[in-house]
């Protein structure tokens, strides 16, 4: 697995560590991660980022990929490559990895920060939106090709992915998490509806969950202003509790 891992240094040895979740097809080299980093790294706080299975440096054939694959990546970079209580902030899917990630790892965990956190998008925001005959070919063929707002290469969407993400949606019940919980949501946002981070507030079980909604905010929520709220909820998360 490719990561970047940054020690913590002087008054940041006093701070939780801070773990960037990105998002699909996305990667650690992406705006957001060094943003991130680079804040960390002005306060002295530990920072890990890393590319998951077939993402970034990290190789593998993305059409193997699954949530449950790239959930355990996220559980493992969390257990070998960090230490302590640290504030995971996870990106669109990385919203969805970083809620599992918290279940399985509770006492780990100091807070998390969704950025158009996406759980259960597989279902809800990809297969449900498909054509009958579309679900049909995906089903038989294993695979369909969806154009990209981000890139030049189309989204692979495999049935395997499809399938084995039914195993770890969240959205259908309590989510069993206690810890502090900040969503960040651009209502502008053309990929995830800003009511997935309303449901996902309501779902939540912790009672310290706030919800940022920003009316022009796009998907990405990367530019200066956005991060600057990205940062202001990092900071305000590692005070002393």
């Amino acid at each position: 697995m490719a990561y970047h891992r940054q020690s913590a240094s002087g008054f940041g040895t006093r701070l939780p560590g801070v773990i960037f979740l990105s998002g699909f097809k996305s990667d650690m080299r992406g705006s957001k991660a060094t943003a991130l980093a680079d804040f960390c790294r002005s306060r002295g706080q530990g920072f890990l980022c890393f590319d998951y299975f077939a993402h970034g440096e990290t190789g593998g054939d993305f059409a193997e990929g699954t949530i449950g694959i790239w959930r355990d990546d996220a559980i493992a970079a969390l257990d070998a490559l960090s230490e302590g209580p640290q504030i995971i902030v996870g990106s669109s899917m990385g919203g969805w990895l970083m809620l599992l990630a918290a279940l399985a790892r509770p006492q780990r965990i100091h807070g998390l920060i969704g950025i158009a956190a996406a759980p259960d998008f597989t279902e809800d925001l990809i297969f449900a939106a498909l054509s009958a005959a579309d679900q049909a070919r995906l089903r038989s063929e294993g695979r369909l090709e969806q154009p990209s707002a981000y890139s030049d290469d189309p989204y692979l969407i495999s049935w395997k992915l499809i399938e084995e993400a039914r195993r770890h949606l969240l959205l259908r019940e309590a989510i069993g998490i206690d810890c502090p919980v900040r969503l960040l949501h651009g209502m502008a946002d053309p990929d995830v509806p800003f009511a997935v981070a309303m449901r996902l507030t309501q779902r939540l079980a912790s009672p310290d969950v706030q919800l940022r909604l920003i009316k022009d905010g796009d998907h990405r929520l990367s530019r200066p202003q956005d991060l600057d709220l990205l940062f202001d909820e990092v900071e305000k998360l590692s005070a002393p509790r």
